[in-house]
């Protein structure tokens, strides 16, 4: 049998068809291959992952870089026009030394601090209350309390509040703010308290 007749007789069987990429790479080479195209996958998803979760505090509002939430102040105090502002940040009320209704350095901060709320809300009108504690007779204490909360009306007026706007009352010793026998209790009730209204008191 000639050579011709041969390769008629027995055809040699090819190969399949590989891409031309993977045709001339070597076995060992396809590791790298694959290796590189799953970490491309993952990069991908970590970028869209990224670009689609936003941190969210308990009530689902989205938190700046600050670790605050959106809309809400780093400080977290009422904003400066409200009651609260008054009664918490300025303070509602003074205090004074036994027997007496002048006013502390304390006091006049706290009081030019309340005339500047005062004026920035001029449809707010304010009760003045007049405290003293437990010591001494009724009558004494009335007319004590009295003269504090004049005091803390005269100062307010003094920074430009209209006095159509306040009011002042005293209740003496008759509502302590604290039950004890001793200066602990004594100090807090020997007070001048600003609560405010609705509007001009007259």
């Amino acid at each position: 049998m000639t050579i011709a007749s041969y390769r008629q007789a027995f055809p040699p069987v090819l190969p399949p068809v590989l891409h031309p990429v993977l045709r001339y790479a070597p076995r060992a080479g396809l590791r790298p291959i694959a290796r590189g195209a799953a970490l491309l996958a993952v990069l991908t998803l970590a970028a869209c992952s990224s670009s689609d979760d936003t941190a969210l505090d308990a009530a689902g509002a989205p938190i700046t870089n600050s670790g605050t939430s959106a809309g809400v102040a780093s400080s977290g105090l009422p904003a400066p026009n409200t009651r609260a502002y008054f009664n918490t940040v300025i303070g509602d009320r003074v205090f004074f030394a036994t027997d007496q209704s002048t006013l502390t350095p304390d006091a006049e901060r706290v009081l030019a601090e309340q005339a500047q709320w005062l004026q920035a809300n001029p449809a707010i009108a304010a009760v003045i209350e007049g405290h003293a504690d437990e010591r001494g007779t009724r009558e004494y204490n009335l007319a004590l309390g009295a003269r504090r909360a004049d005091a803390v009306r005269a100062f307010l007026v003094a920074r430009g509040v209209s006095a159509s706007r306040l009011r002042v009352v005293t209740f003496g010793k008759e509502r302590p703010v604290s039950l004890c026998s001793n200066e602990s209790c004594w100090s807090e009730n020997r007070r001048g308290v600003t609560l405010l209204g609705d509007g001009p008191t007259s």
